[in-house]
């Protein structure tokens, strides 16, 4: 035993240090979901549509601004990962400056820009695309504060990409468009999907900005605190257990797809 501690001391300590982090997350979500009556959790979920239309919008919601987010974060992901220019550096640090940025403020700042009385606001209702209090408003709330995940992995998956593939391919004719759709991105698809699901789970737990420029419709974040404004704890907890079941569901679920599309 004496031999066996003195042998793996290093990785007993990482792993007694890795346990409290794991029981820290783990310990209060166990907690609350223990302290609901199963009933209780299915009635919300079955009977309560205000918590299933809350939660069926934080969903869509959050994948429309992933799918948006991939649209235009993958090419920029691409070029910082293949391309040197002034200001990288700079480019890089505003990307992520929304990890940084306290989201209320985030939630303000997209005020100001998409509000009804502003530019982007004004922009945008001529087409007949409102954001404030309004699911357009979930959506940039929700990719504002979520984009640096994806385009982060996205970059990492396009480095990891060995450059001499993309070489042949253009020395056998093919054009930057081709390369990059037929051997660039397909090696870092593992990476993207990977960014995107973090992307997605992200904009699913947002609160702080959503709230300031679309307290309605709720997305289910909103809807908890709403219900612990007016109902306390007990109303609370059945609403965030419904919402910590069915996003573990569906993270474990994209996970394991995007683990399983990642094999040879």
């Amino acid at each position: 035993m004496t031999r066996f501690l003195s042998t793996h001391k290093f990785t007993i300590v990482f792993a007694a240090l890795g346990l409290v982090i794991l029981l820290f997350i783990l310990v209060p979500l166990l907690k609350m979901v223990f302290a609901s009556s199963p009933g209780d959790v299915l009635d919300a979920l079955l009977d309560d549509k205000e918590v299933r239309d809350a939660i069926w919008l934080t969903l869509y919601a959050s994948f429309i601004s992933a799918a948006v987010g991939m649209i235009f974060g993958v090419p920029l992901a691409y070029l910082l990962a293949r391309r040197d220019f002034p200001g990288k550096k700079v480019v890089e640090a505003i990307i992520d400056l929304p990890v940084v940025i306290p989201h209320t403020a985030a939630g303000i700042a997209l005020l100001f820009v998409f509000g009804s009385n502003f530019f982007g606001g004004q922009f945008f209702h001529a087409f007949g695309l409102d954001f404030f209090d309004a699911v357009p408003g979930i959506v940039i709330a929700m990719m504002f504060v979520s984009i640096p995940f994806l385009i982060n992995a996205a970059k990492e998956g396009f480095k990891s990409v060995d450059p001499r593939l993309e070489k042949v391919a253009r020395t056998l004719g093919a054009s930057p468009r081709q390369t990059f759709f037929q051997v660039s991105l397909p090696l870092a698809g593992r990476s993207i999907m990977s960014g995107g699901v973090m992307m997605w789970a992200r904009g699913v737990s947002e609160f702080g900005a959503v709230i300031i420029i679309a307290y309605y419709p709720m997305i289910a974040p909103t809807l908890v605190y709403q219900r612990y404004e007016t109902q306390g704890l007990d109303g609370a907890r059945n609403v965030a257990v419904v919402l910590l079941l069915v996003c573990l569901a569906i993270f474990i679920a994209l996970r394991y797809l995007t683990q399983k599309g990642g094999r040879p």
